[in-house]
């Protein structure tokens, strides 16, 4: 299984689908809003949301959608990164009810080198998430500073730090 690319393994309008999607449930979006303090009524009390709200139900924290497309491009874009350095734009297209299921991908737009190191360079990406029925709901677009296969080698390869199994 691939974990994120060096800078030489980005190509500039490359797709990347991530796999699998993630159903939403009500538990994930109150432990999301529990854990960052995120009361608002529209994501936990369902009296509200369906009584004084246009959507009728609770809507799920966007920053929640934001964190697990994030965490779903890690495999693909970020999991060798050294650093994401700026979400240069989020954009909430669209609300995500408990139930949907979102998925992800992510375009390389841009990548140059490092300007202050040569065993490193910056990705720009934009991820986009959408629902099972294809509805857009978020976008956003960030420069990750990834390291070269130089920077790999260096530091003891792939998975530097991985202790081999001592067999007897």
């Amino acid at each position: 299984m691939q974990f994120g690319r060096t800078y030489e393994e980005f190509e500039v309008g490359a797709v990347y689908k991530h796999w699998p999607g993630k159903t939403v449930t009500e538990y994930d979006d109150h432990l999301f809003c529990l854990l960052t303090m995120n009361h608002h009524p529209l994501h936990l009390d369902a009296n509200y949301a369906g009584s004084t709200t246009d959507f009728g139900k609770n809507v799920v924290v966007g920053n929640y959608i934001y964190s697990l497309l994030l965490g779903m491009s890690v495999p693909d874009v970020s999991g060798k990164a050294i650093a994401n350095l700026e979400i240069e734009s989020l954009r909430h297209v669209a609300p995500t009810f408990h139930g949907d299921t979102v998925y992800g991908q992510t375009t390389v737009l841009d990548k140059w080198p490092s300007k202050s190191k040569d065993d490193r360079g910056i990705v720009y990406v934009e991820t986009k998430g959408y629902k099972q029925d294809g509805t857009l709901v978020c976008v956003f677009r960030r420069k990750v500073m990834v390291p070269t296969e130089t920077y790999i080698t260096a530091r003891g390869g792939e998975q530097p730090g991985r202790p081999e199994l001592q067999e007897g």
